[in-house]
């Protein structure tokens, strides 16, 4: 088990909450739901949990593909009020990943989108997916690739750990640190599974401008608590400087976003 900050370990608030949905999902996560939707062979009939839900857009993508029924679940009532503003038509359920709050083998299929590296306990947490799963069915786990492979952050990182510190590099790390197969096979061999199959799937990332895609990182995150105004200043000039090759010439953003995709079979 680790010991986190809310910043390492995702936690957010209701207007962050907000803001992560709002800029966040259209500039870089929700593209990912529906290839991870279809990469677990999601199909009519099939009962399906996502695992750490946040905004639900994992949750809407099985949804959308004839699941019988979709339960979300979540530990942050932020992301989860956000969720419940979509629909309800998904069960959306506030609960820890590692104490999952259903019988053994309820679904056939289960999910988790860019969150098992935020759990306290991941060992714990990949025991639960697999108890709550039934037998012959799915696991799908999402992880971005190691910071040196994922382009734009592999700058950012050392930027912000020279600009506002430590504290605030760690949390913007903290999504990339299960992005070594190594460290993906340690897990899941400490929780008893075996993978059956991964792919790296590469998305883009898009954001109006150099300084958008700042203001997302700091206010659509963790980090809002941890950067000053006259810091969030210093950041976007010297992001200027240091980005060019990723702003078109109207200004937009865009760089890959690679991830690794893991299926386990139960």
């Amino acid at each position: 088990m680790t010991t986190m900050t809310n910043a390492a370990a995702g936690q957010v608030s209701m207007s962050a909450a907000e803001i992560y949905d709002r800029d966040f999902v259209p500039a870089l996560f929700g593209q990912f739901a529906p290839m991870l939707a279809e990469a677990a062979g999601i199909k009519a009939g099939d009962t399906v949990l996502d695992v750490a839900c946040g905004t639900g857009i994992a949750a809407l993508a099985a949804f959308e593909r004839g699941a019988a029924s979709v339960t979300g679940v979540d530990i942050n009532p932020g992301m989860l009020a956000v969720a419940r503003a979509k629909t309800d038509r998904v069960d959306w359920v506030e609960g820890a990943a590692e104490a999952l709050p259903f019988d053994d083998g309820r679904f056939d299929v289960t999910l988790c989108q860019f969150a098992l590296m935020f759990l306290a306990d991941r060992t714990r947490a990949l025991r639960e997916m697999a108890r709550v799963t039934c037998p012959g069915g799915r696991i799908a786990l999402l992880t971005w690739e190691a910071l040196g492979r994922s382009p734009g952050y592999d700058q950012l990182v050392p930027l912000l750990r020279e600009i506002v510190g430590p504290t605030a590099a760690d949390a913007l790390s903290a999504p990339f640190v299960l992005g070594n197969m190594t460290d993906i096979e340690a897990e899941l061999g400490r929780a008893g599974l075996k993978m059956a199959e991964h792919r790296i799937l590469t998305g883009t990332a898009r954001h109006a401008s150099l300084d958008g895609w700042i203001d997302t990182e700091i206010g659509g995150w963790t980090l809002a608590e941890l950067v000053s105004p006259d810091q969030l200043v210093t950041l976007k000039a010297a992001a200027a400087s240091l980005f060019p090759q990723y702003v078109s010439g109207d200004g937009r953003v865009a760089f890959p976003a690679p991830a690794h995709l893991i299926l386990i079979r139960t």
